[in-house]
């Protein structure tokens, strides 16, 4: 049975790929969605016009900054009359390999890195919260990666910023509990998106070989994890980490 429900929902990085499945998938279960865009406004309105349904908004921000992300959460609440679903999803992928030659470049591709993959869902969250506390009710789903679990050697700061959002997570469960407000973490491997497809395209094969299931994921396939958290189907499960890496890594 499809799932549906009445619920508002800020996806943050939704202009494409993992944000813009997600967007879709909960607009075609009844919800209303708040599209967020940093620089895409032309692919964010291509997105919000895709979306099932009305009351949908587009709203802007460049989440490194934190009184952006501020703004970010309070159009989305405004436009929407509350927010029900925080989806933690913007993201970006940086080689920051430690023999990286100048000390001021490894230092500004970390901070970029964990600004925007860590920091906005940190602010976001907090930001949100408010709203959540009031309503006696919430959500909050943060994107991370295998990468959290398997580490990497060419990226480490993307790998740092990830596992930093499975920590937030379980942190949020603890903590926020006693007024209603869940978290859930999604940890994908390899995903048809276009900030993977280069590595895809060079090591297509042994990426699959690595996969159980024999394929790499679709953003759908994310999608729909992510529309299963939001829903009550999943009201008695917080602090959790789901891996949709099709049995390439596993988590603890």
């Amino acid at each position: 049975m499809p799932i549906t429900m009445r619920k508002r929902a800020l996806v943050t990085g939704a202009s494409g790929g993992i944000g813009a499945a997600i967007a879709r998938a909960y607009a075609r279960a009844g919800m209303r969605v708040a599209v967020h865009y940093n620089t895409s406004k032309p692919a964010a309105e291509t997105v919000l016009g895709q979306l099932e349904g009305d009351g949908h908004v587009l709203v802007q921000g460049d989440l490194s900054d934190p009184i952006e992300v501020r703004s970010v959460v309070e159009g989305a609440s405004e436009a929407m009359l509350g927010i029900d679903v925080l989806v933690n999803n913007a993201g970006v992928f940086e080689h920051t390999p430690f023999n990286t030659t100048s000390y001021d470049t490894w230092l500004s591709d970390w901070k970029r890195t964990l600004d925007i993959n860590l920091m906005s869902a940190v602010n976001a969250t907090y930001c949100v919260l408010p709203l959540m506390v009031r309503q006696g009710k919430g959500k909050v789903i943060n994107i991370a990666s295998r990468s959290a679990f398997r580490a990497e050697t060419e990226a480490p700061a993307y790998a740092v910023s990830k596992a930093g959002m499975v920590s937030l997570t379980r942190c949020l469960a603890r903590a926020e509990a006693r007024h209603g407000i869940l978290s859930y973490c999604i940890a994908p491997g390899w995903v048809e998106t276009a900030m993977a497809r280069e590595g895809m395209e060079q090591m297509a094969a042994d990426i699959i070989s690595q996969i159980p299931l024999g394929r790499i994921a679709s953003v759908e396939d994310v999608a729909s994890v992510a529309l299963f958290l939001a829903s009550d189907g999943a009201d008695y499960l917080t602090g959790i980490t789901i891996p949709v890496a099709g049995g390439s890594w596993l988590t603890t």
